[in-house]
């Protein structure tokens, strides 16, 4: 294969995305979102529980993997529910969901309310070695908000989630974790006080690592002037000073991966008042050249950029994976730093259309994906 003027990596592994099937179809399917991703040269992603049915039984997570394998686009591997119908209240069969394929766990944005019953589901997750993913939302304090509490919000009247939502929770669980030992990771960070959390904690020997999405890393409140409801997600997006900390906790190691945070969504779910549209950004194909911004902001270096979106969710993950070494699997991403491409309904593979780098001119492109050795997406 002529890769000259071209990188050749690792394919990228996603840590959080949304396929949309078993249940919302016409948002997104396996079949769909999985080729937008290897048209991103992702090889490897994770897919949320929050599915219809939920994945808190074996059979929902072999039939996602199921339908992923007759796809045979990416690799997916399922999180499972970390309680029965993500209620808060009863543990799910996490064992019998590691046998079916199951890599982590979590109970999305939806509240544990009862810290007894969080505190016996690290318990029990500790036992077994078993990742627990938190994605930090205090439920009291996000549920009438829409994007963050600021000078923006309140000169635009909209609702505003305070960062608070997000660092109490961090810190109830951070607190937990330290208890009972159990492997964690906290996805999707918004606020630089997180940051300095989960950096104090992990001084202090926890178990912890920390993703962000691209978005966050590139896009603050401010940007939300105009009511444009594709900047409308969970958590918001936050202030500038949010933004630079998360920038800083890239650049130290406090965060180890960078993830699209993918939720494609139909054209509906977009056309109502900011506040009444469903939050959320699809963000597979884009993954690559918005993170290759922060190397041409020289935030970062290539490799330090590649890394964190290979071996750093490799090792989170504890998978063989994330390297070009001889012997593991040949998951490969050829791409072109340099190639231009417009963001439209044409270069967009996934369903979901709603990103607000809708019509705008990246650089970067994915020529070739390999998976296991095998082309699965070539331009």
């Amino acid at each position: 294969m002529d890769a000259r003027n071209k990188i050749v990596c690792p394919g990228l592994i996603d840590l959080f995305t949304h396929l949309r099937e078993p249940g919302a179809t016409q948002k997104g399917s396996i079949a769909s979102e999985t080729a937008a991703a290897a048209a991103g040269g992702i090889t490897t992603l994770l897919t949320s529980p929050a599915t219809s049915p939920i994945v808190d039984t074996p059979a929902v997570a072999e039939l996602i993997q199921d339908r992923a394998a007759d796809a045979g686009f990416v690799r997916v591997l399922p999180i499972g529910a970390l309680t029965r119908g993500l209620q808060g209240e009863q543990l799910a069969p996490l064992h019998a969901l590691t046998r079916s394929g199951c890599v982590a766990f979590t109970n999305a944005r939806l509240p544990m309310v009862d810290s007894l019953a969080l505190l016996r589901c690290l318990e029990y997750a500790a036992t077994f070695d078993l990742l627990v993913i938190f994605q930090a939302q205090d439920a009291g304090l996000s549920r009438k908000g829409c994007m963050h509490d600021g000078a923006s919000s309140a000169r635009m009247g909209l609702e505003g989630i305070p960062e608070a939502a997000e660092t109490i929770e961090v810190s109830r669980c951070l607190l937990l974790i330290e208890q009972t030992g159990v492997r964690a990771h906290f996805g999707q960070l918004s606020c630089e006080r997180s940051i300095q959390l989960i950096d104090a904690a992990r001084k202090r020997g926890l178990q912890v690592t920390a993703d962000v999405a691209i978005h966050h890393l590139l896009l603050c409140d401010e940007d939300v002037n105009g009511f444009d409801s594709s900047l409308h997600v969970q958590p918001p997006l936050r202030s500038p000073l949010d933004r630079a900390g998360l920038r800083q906790g890239l650049v130290t190691d406090t965060l180890s991966a960078i993830c699209s945070d993918h939720q494609p969504l139909d054209v509906i779910a977009k056309q109502a008042p900011f506040s009444e549209t469903e939050p959320g950004i699809s963000g597979l194909e884009t993954l690559l050249p918005l993170s290759l911004k922060l190397v041409e902001q020289k935030l970062i270096e290539l490799p330090q950029l590649i890394e964190k979106l290979t071996l750093g969710p490799a090792k989170i993950l504890g998978l063989d994976s994330g390297t070009l070494q001889s012997g593991v699997q040949a998951d490969v991403c050829i791409f072109d730093p340099e190639a231009t491409w417009t963001v439209n309904d044409q270069s967009l593979l996934s369903m979901g259309k709603n990103t607000p780098y809708y019509g705008h001119t990246l650089k970067g492109r994915v020529d070739c994906t390999l998976l296991g050795g095998r082309i699965v997406f070539k331009r």
